[in-house]
């Protein structure tokens, strides 16, 4: 059977049917203007809490950072309609394409060790004898994590159209087939555009990760866990979200935007990578691991290594007002301000970590349902909103930021925690 399909409209189907799953380069443009219009006059409470009625979400936790003070934490819902555990500050999400972040971290340290370079070529990082096309034997380490090597976000062919539209219907994994040996395939007819500009690409990380394990020999799980985790005390942080703790109590997928035929509200699978695609979208993580982890890019870790890596990945690669391309992360630069962010979607869940290095703020916003409008974060660090106590549409109930847990979080020093999980 003839599986190729015109790239045309297998493009235009994909638009359409899934635009952005498993990420993209920003905060989506539509909703970024909602922020003028909110964020300034309502707080923190009653800006989520909205939002929550309005797209039908279980769950939500926001964490902030503001002038490198102590995280401050506000909690909201609950993890399913099931269970009914409450969201918490150690409520474990699926983080999607944050996933990609780290990775691309792990990369960065391998890079200032010297056992990468960024200049080397899928020429010389891949097997010998690997099939590549004269345009893909050219692509570098550095345009691989900068998302600026030239590959689609996914392979375009009929088996994804196939996998897209089973999606549609009951949310199931559709990039299996970049979890497995045959992510190389693609790089022997790959064509390069003319231009380098940014372009989100999944396949391009699945390579990644491919890549840093022929390379290393380990795993992205276990060397994010050793060059990360580890050093900054994320004890509930892992590419392989089953050992940890969390786990059975952590905050499951709901639909919202997507999958299209699948009622908003209703659960949906995990998604689950074992091979190449661990390190572009497998992560899980909770929102006080992830805000220190935030701070880390604005302030001393007493780790060299990571306060290098750390400020590599902040540095416009591609520079442009906005959406400019750094290792991983883009950065907007709104009314003078910079902020440097990721967004991840997959399955039922969409998160967003971002930071203001000069003001030294963070945010990180995790919901467990799938929905384009993930500007809260945005909108929180541009605004600085206040945050009193409001009642809880859908409960009834008084928040009290976390309920259960103090509002504001000090962790103690990097020199006085353990450095192991």
């Amino acid at each position: 059977m003839n599986r190729q399909l015109s790239p045309v409209l297998l493009a235009s189907l994909l638009l359409v049917g899934c635009s952005g799953t498993l990420s993209q380069m920003s905060v989506p443009s539509d909703e970024t203007s909602l922020v003028g219009q909110n964020s300034h006059v309502l707080p923190i409470d009653a800006f989520v809490s909205r939002y929550m009625q309005r797209k039908q979400v279980s769950g939500v936790v926001v964490a902030i950072i503001h002038h490198n003070g102590p995280a401050e934490f506000h909690c909201y819902g609950v993890t399913d309609a099931k269970n009914r555990y409450p969201i918490t500050p150690d409520t474990l999400f699926a983080l999607g394409s944050l996933s990609k972040g780290t990775t691309a971290e792990v990369i960065t340290l391998l890079v200032n060790e010297g056992r990468l370079h960024w200049d080397d070529t899928l020429l010389t990082l891949l097997p010998p004898g690997t099939p590549l096309s004269d345009d893909a034997k050219k692509i570098t380490l550095l345009q691989l994590v900068t998302h600026t090597s030239g590959l689609p976000r996914q392979p375009m062919n009929l088996l994804s159209l196939e996998h897209l539209l089973v999606y549609l219907s009951d949310g199931e994994n559709f990039y299996h087939e970049l979890d497995n040996e045959r992510v190389l395939s693609y790089l022997s007819t790959f064509n390069a555009p003319l231009s380098h500009e940014p372009e989100y690409s999944n396949l391009g990380y699945a390579i990644l990760g491919y890549i840093l394990t022929y390379q290393t020999g380990e795993s992205v799980a276990a060397l994010a866990s050793r060059m990360i985790f580890q050093p900054l005390a994320m004890r509930n942080s892992s590419y392989l979200p089953q050992t940890l703790r969390g786990y059975p109590r952590r905050a499951l997928g709901h639909a919202g935007d997507q999958p299209k035929f699948k009622p908003r509200g209703a659960l949906t699978p995990d998604w689950q990578f074992s091979n190449n695609m661990v390190g572009a979208a497998n992560l899980y993580s909770d929102a006080r691991d992830l805000i220190e982890y935030a701070r880390a890019h604005f302030s001393p870790t007493h780790h060299a290594a990571l306060d290098k890596a750390f400020a590599d990945v902040s540095v416009d690669y591609y520079p442009r007002e906005k959406e400019a391309a750094n290792i991983a992360w883009v950065t907007d630069t709104l009314a003078g301000q910079r902020i440097t962010y990721q967004v991840g979607y997959i399955g039922g869940y969409s998160s967003y970590i971002g930071f203001d290095k000069a003001n030294q703020n963070a945010v990180v916003v995790l919901q467990n349902s799938f929905n384009w409008s993930n500007y809260i974060g945005h909108a929180i660090l541009q605004n600085r909103l206040s945050a009193p106590s409001v009642s809880h549409p859908l409960s009834g109930e008084q928040v009290n930021p976390c309920s259960g847990y103090d509002s504001v979080y000090q962790r103690p020093p990097l020199s006085e925690r353990s450095s192991h999980l």
